[in-house]
């Protein structure tokens, strides 16, 4: 079963390239990169989204220990490639019970990133105090990267961002107490560089994050 595109900020119906405007439409945030419909996790629905990435895709490599993939999303057509990435991943909380985990790459204005951390703003600016030092840095593809905590999300779940080559990346983690694996050395691959070890990926059921 497989749906439409849709907006990646609210979720809503979008408007493909026609007579009257070459990109895609939505009734409320205008032009944007159309969100692809979400399709069960597999190694083979992760490969379609690498190899037509224009963004990293991030994931934490290797999983942590009982952690599994759980689903990946893009935004973006098959002329412009993939303009945002989703990627998430499920397992033992740090604190105990389950924990999951969204890392979100995109460009600038795409909305991806805000709209699953549940903040009005496109991007995270004006919710990062980037003044003030980092609160976690992570390893993105080998480099110490700063993330700082986004104020404004609902209180089930924690929000991080910071800029990883060129390019926003939201790490968004529910529930709030399971945000401790961003203190825990957490590293991340660009699956695009990745290797043949990507097919032994241990895939769990599809998050239910990825489809709110």
């Amino acid at each position: 079963m497989r749906g439409e595109p849709s907006c990646p900020k609210c979720g809503g119906r979008v408007r493909a390239p026609g007579l009257f405007s070459d990109s895609w439409q939505c009734a409320v945030h205008g032009t944007v990169q159309p969100l692809q419909p979400v399709v069960p996790p597999s190694v083979e629905a992760l490969g379609v989204v690498v190899n037509r990435s224009q963004v990293p895709v991030w994931m934490p490599w290797p999983l942590p220990v009982g952690w599994l993939f759980t689903g990946v999303a893009c935004a973006g057509d098959d002329r412009s490639g993939g303009r945002a990435t989703a990627v998430a991943c499920s397992g033992p909380g740090p604190l105990g019970g389950p924990g999951e985990l969204l890392l979100i790459a995109e460009e600038l204005g795409v909305g991806l990133g805000a709209r699953y951390a549940g903040i009005d703003c496109p991007d995270p600016g004006p919710g990062m105090h980037v003044d003030a030092a980092p609160h976690t840095k992570i390893l993105t593809s080998g480099r110490p990267t700063p993330m700082w905590h986004v104020e404004g999300s609902p209180a089930d779940r924690v929000v991080f961002a910071g800029e990883a080559r060129g390019l926003w990346l939201w790490a968004i983690v529910w529930p709030e107490q399971s945000g401790l694996l961003m203190y825990d050395d957490l590293v991340l691959t660009d699956l695009r560089e990745a290797g043949a070890e990507v097919d032994l990926l241990p895939c769990g059921a599809l998050s239910p994050r990825l489809l709110s």
